[in-house]
Order: C-alpha cells, then structure tokens, then sequence
C-alpha cells in the first residue's frame, strides 16, 4: 500500500476535527471568553506567570508534550501491521487526546494555573485531590523514565548526536535573552527564531566534523553515563526561570519538530514510498519479539502519547495555562498542539512500515532473538556502513526511526549521498522531542512534591523559595534518573505506557466532574465517554503486563528487585485511577442532586472578569 494514501486520510481527518469539532468544544462545552483575565495577567511575577503569544505558546506547549511518545509508540506498534496503529492514532487524538488537552488546560486556567491535583481537590474533594497528587505524581516519575531511557539509547556512543544536542541549550539561553530581556516591555520573536534555527543547523553539521574529529572520544558515552548527564541536564533546566532556558528552547524546538514533520510529508509526496508492513501482522495474538502481549489491549499502552497522553495534563495544568494570554488561545494551544502531535506519530508509524521487516526486526530485537526469528535483513548493511555505525540491536525505537526516517529522505532527489547526515539529524530531532518534555516534565514533578512537602513545612509551598526548588527537584530527577540507570526499554516502556494512559483517565475523570459542577452536565459525554474507554484498556493492560513482564522478574535473582519494583508501582497506579474514578462519579450524582461543590470554586465557568483586581483579590497561585 502507498504511505501517500494514508497521510492524505489523516491529514483530512485532522483538519476537519479542528474546524468543527475543536470549535463546538470552545463555544459550547468550554465557553471560551476573552474577557476573562488569565492567570498570566492576574499573577503575573516575570517567573513563571508570563503573558506570551499565542504561536510561541504553541510552540512551548508543543514541545512539552511532544516526547518520545510519538515517536517510540507508533515505531513499537509496528510489529502488529499498519492498520491498528494508524486507526487509533487518527482517531483516538481527535475523539480523547485533543480533548483530553483542551479541556484540562481551560480548566486550570479558570483555576488560577493551578495543577491538575488542585483541580481534583477544588472539584471532587480533598480524598480525591490527595490520591490524585501522589498517583500523579508517581506516574509522572515513571513517564519521565520512559521518555529519558530513549535519549540515552540513542546518544549512547554517539558523539555527533551528544555535541549537537548539547549545543542546543546555549543556543536557547542566548534565545530567551534576545526574546524576552533586550527590549523592556516587548517579546522580540523573528531575529531570535532565525538566529536560533541557523545556529541549530550549524550544530548539527559540527557535530559531524566533532565526530570525526580526535575530540570524539571525549564525547562517546556510555548509556550510564548519559544517564547521569541527562539527571544533571534535569535538575538544571527545571530550576532556571522559565524565559531563560525552557520557553525558548521549546519555541526553537518547534521549528525542529514541525519542519522536519513538514519535510517527510514532501518526502512521502515525493518519493511515494511503499509500506513494507502487513495491514496485520502474525503477532496480533501474541508471542511477538518486541512487544510480548496481544494487539488489545497492549496497542493502547505502545501507542500511548501519539493518540492520548496523561502527561499532557501536567504541561497543560502546569506551565501552560500560567502563560496563556487570552482564553481563545487555548484552542490553537490545546487541542491543536494534540492534533501535531497526532500527526507526528502519524508519520513515525508510516517511517518504521517503510522498512524491510527483516530490517525493522534486526534494529529493534538482540541479536539472539533475532536469529530466531526467520528474517533476513535487505538493507541494513548498507545502512551501516553509510551511517557510520553498527545499527543491529539498537533497540528502543529510537534508531529504527531514525533510520525509516533517513530512508525516505534520501529517497528525495540528489539526497541520497546524505543518508549519514539525515540519520543523524534524525537522532537530533527525536532527542530535541524528548529532552524539551523531560524539562518541563520535571519542573511539573517538583511543582507537585513541593505541595505534597508543603503539607510537612509550609516553605515549599513557595514556588520561589530556592531551598525548595533544588531539594525538591534533586528527589524528582533522582527518581527518574534512578529508573532509567536500572531499567531497559523492554521494562520501562509498559510501565510508561500503562502509567501515562491511567493518568489520561484520571484527568479526564476530574475534567468531566468540572463540566458537570459547572451546569454542563449535557456536555459531559464528550470527556466522559474518552475516560471509560482508555480506563477500560489501560486497567487491563495494567492486569495483563504485571502477570507476564514484572512478575516473572522476581523468579530471577539479579532483576527480583527491579520486578517487586514494577509490579507494586503499577498496582497502585490502578488502585489509585480506580479511587478517583469512584470518587468522581459519586461527586457527580451528588452535584445532580443538589449537594454542593466541596471547596470554593474559582470559577464557575460564567463569571467574566473586567479587570485584574477581581482576580487578585480571589488569590492567585
């Protein structure tokens, strides 16, 4: 089958959900008001409550959403055929994800910026908000070891893709100084973007030059010792304000994402590369080499970010919605930064099926495996040798979609002598994808530990109090960094997965409890349909990766700690989605029948706000 008559079909259904459907949710689910002042006007301290337009937003939220998800998720699901990934990936964005973001982020913002447990708390009650801050918490730990193992896969003896990737936070540092500090009172944007993109793109051929350079082996690290730099990148970047390192480099990012997207969509209407995959393969049962369990329920789970993201709900109720300007932006924010992300994962998948299965198979499985397996590669040996590199058993995902991504750019005319480039600025994008999540992931983290901390000693719960900020973000990072340095992908990922999809249900649990609170009860199908679904899946997939992945790591000495680890923390994943579900249902029925919200609600979704001083006078965040 051709890719072109795929990526046409997604884009159509992409574009007509965000003009139809998108604009429904914003005028009669939502009731976005520009009169209403945001969160960014009313607490306002330069930090982390900053008034930004619209299409930078986009560009931050984009990045902060747009992890190894996309990217990984399809490329992993290609090993049950074309057909169920692409289905779930167009679909269940437009239905669930894109949802799932807009709601979520118009939330906070009519709840002061304030994150997603505090939403649960203000909307459910305090049970509810408690369970919810320690589930979110602990499943956003484990997603930011999942989107982190990708990194230090791919950057692992590396030096090309290490010198680039460093070079991007100077980059951005110089960025926010130009954007947001050399002209008082104005965001400059083009001379800072144009500047950014050229100096991005000199990295990336110097890194080629570093590469071949006697410097190399300086910067050849081993996975570990990634690890250890990608924790040191963490606990820096989330503690910096957020104009100086992370907006700018998100923006700048953006145009990494969004470019290269745009530029294997004219490789694919170019080049018309044939899907080497079957609509559905012989693993849809079961017994396959990467992922171990059948097509339902564990297509959700592999997919993950690319359809639907729990992660999201933290970006979204954590450094977005302090930076939105007016409410209508939240529509292009919201739920079109989903549709982007959609579309990311939508070419990763159409990547990974370009390749020959024998191809695709020797990158993603050992050796061993592999073998066993039947195949022969086609097209791999000369890959490796283009590229530099030994590309067999490079698992994780990250390189089979670098290299499908090459693969079709050196389709395009006079290109193909560039393979070893293309492979490498691949690398550089999927990295560019994580890295840009893994900080505002972590600054996400050390925004919900300081409440948690806070209830123990009242200090944390200042967001400018730097005590606070390094201890709390110094557990965060050593948490993720501590999963990472002990796991692998075939551990980490399922955990991930199954994680981050419990949180989506979670968030789309007290979304639903807010529509219906605030007398848009009619509405409610539009979150609450999404949330039965993906908690239906997600449970089972839960049930099902404990019996067959983390319980029979407990039968082996040197992994019985990792699978004791790994089965308890997704057992109270579980119990605490199945807590706040129930929790939220009874809240429902009781604001049906006349009981009143349990806590102040900031806003009831009708007041509109002429000026500031309505809102300060109410608290801000």
């Amino acid at each position: 089958m051709n890719t072109l008559a795929l990526l046409v079909g997604a884009l159509c259904v992409f574009a007509l959900c965000y003009r139809y459907y998108s604009a429904f949710l914003a005028a009669k689910v939502l009731v976005l008001n520009n009169r209403r002042t945001t969160p960014a006007h009313t607490c306002g301290d330069g930090q982390n409550f900053i008034p930004s337009p619209r299409f930078v937003l986009f560009g931050h939220h984009f990045a902060a959403i747009a992890g190894a998800g996309p990217l990984i998720g399809p490329t992993l699901a290609a090993q049950f055929g074309f057909a169920p990934g692409f289905l779930w990936i167009v679909l269940g964005a437009v239905l669930a994800g894109c949802v799932h973001d807009f709601t979520v982020l118009v939330a906070s913002v009519r709840h002061r910026g304030r994150s997603l447990p505090d939403i649960a708390l203000a909307e459910i009650g305090p049970f509810a908000g408690i369970v919810t801050m320690i589930a979110v918490l602990f499943i956003l730990l484990v997603t930011l070891a999942g989107l982190g193992i990708v990194v230090v896969n791919a950057l692992s003896r590396s030096p090309w893709g290490v010198f680039t990737i460093g070079m991007t936070a100077p980059i951005a540092i110089v960025m926010g100084v130009w954007m947001f500090k050399s002209t008082p009172g104005r965001v400059r944007i083009i001379g800072p973007s144009v500047v950014g993109v050229f100096l991005l793109f000199l990295a990336v051929i110097g890194g080629h030059a570093v590469g071949q350079s006697s410097f190399a082996s300086y910067l050849s690290f081993s996975g570990h010792q990634i690890t250890l730099i990608l924790m040191l990148y963490g606990l820096v970047a989330s503690s910096l304000p957020m104009w100086l390192l992370l907006e700018p480099r998100d923006y700048l990012a953006t145009y990494v994402k969004l470019g290269t997207i745009a530029l294997l969509c004219v490789g694919i209407f170019a080049v018309h590369p044939q899907l080497q995959f079957p609509m559905f393969s012989q693993y849809v049962h079961g017994g396959g080499p990467i992922i171990h369990g059948q097509l339902f329920p564990f297509l959700f789970i592999t997919i993950a970010c690319g359809a639907i993201s729990g992660f999201h709900s933290l970006i979204a109720s954590g450094t977005t919605p302090k930076m939105l300007d007016r409410e209508s932006d939240a529509r292009l924010v919201g739920y079109g930064a989903m549709t982007a992300e959609a579309l990311v994962a939508v070419m990763a998948l159409i990547a990974a099926c370009s390749l020959y299965p024998g191809d695709y198979y020797a990158i993603n499985v050992p050796p061993a495996v592999f073998g066993n397996l039947g195949l022969h590669t086609v097209e791999l040996g000369r890959f490796s040798r283009e590229i530099g590199e030994n590309l067999s058993g490079r698992t994780g995902g990250g390189v089979s979609l670098a290299v499908g991504m090459a693969h079709i750019f050196s389709g395009i005319p006079h290109m193909d002598k560039m393979v070893s480039y293309w492979y490498h600025y691949a690398v550089m994008f999927e990295a560019l994808f994580i890295l840009t999540t893994v900080d505002a992931g972590t600054r996400s983290a050390r925004y919900i530990l300081q409440g948690l901390l806070g209830k123990a000693y009242r200090p944390f719960l200042n967001p400018r109090w730097i005590p606070g900020i390094l201890v709390s973000t110094t557990i965060v990072v050593g948490a993720w960094g501590y999963l990472i340095y002990t796991g692998s992908i075939s551990t980490i990922w399922p955990l991930f997965g199954t994680g981050n999809q419990l949180l989506a249900t979670i968030a789309l649990a007290v979304v639903t409890v807010y529509l219906v609170n605030n007398s848009k009860f009619k509405y409610a199908w539009t979150t609450a349909l999404p949330m039965l679904f993906v908690g239906a899946t997600t449970i089972s997939a839960g049930i099902l990766s404990t019996a067959s992945i983390f319980l029979p790591l407990t039968h082996q000495p040197a992994t019985r700690l990792q699978g004791y680890l790994d089965a308890t923390l997704m057992v109270l994943f579980m119990l605490g989605v199945i807590l706040v579900m129930v929790a939220s249902a009874r809240r429902c029925w009781q604001t049906l029948h006349g009981v009143a919200v349990p806590a102040p609600n900031p806003d009831n979704g009708t007041a509109v706000h002429n000026s500031q001083n309505d809102d300060v006078k109410m608290g801000c965040c």
